[in-house]
Order: C-alpha cells, then structure tokens, then sequence
C-alpha cells in the first residue's frame, strides 16, 4: 500500500500552528491584529505606533 500523509495531522511548527490560530480568532481587537501584521512585515516603528493606540489609558 502507498504511504499517504494526511493532511489532519497536527503542526508541530507552534509558532506556525499559532500563527494559523490568529487568522481565525475574531476576538482580537483589529488594531491588534495590525500592529502584529506590521511586525510581521518588518514595519516596526508602524507597529509600534499602531500599539500605543491600544494601550490602556489609566
């Protein structure tokens, strides 16, 4: 019999798996999402003014 792979087996890359979990978590806050979007594309100083938008004020 051929050996197949199936495609339901776990990730064991957890940052890819992580990764995978923040493009369905709606929950998140979109300015989050952004501001870990821009990290992701090497656009630091965009990111980091993205999350002095969300930090709490008090």
């Amino acid at each position: 019999m051929a050996n197949r792979r199936s495609s339901s087996r776990p990730n064991r890359n957890p940052q890819l798996r992580l990764e995978q979990c923040w493009l369905h978590e709606c929950d998140i806050d979109p300015l989050i999402l952004r501001a870990r979007l821009l990290r992701h594309q090497g656009r630091r100083a965009m990111a980091l003014a993205v999350e002095q938008e969300v930090q709490p004020m008090f």
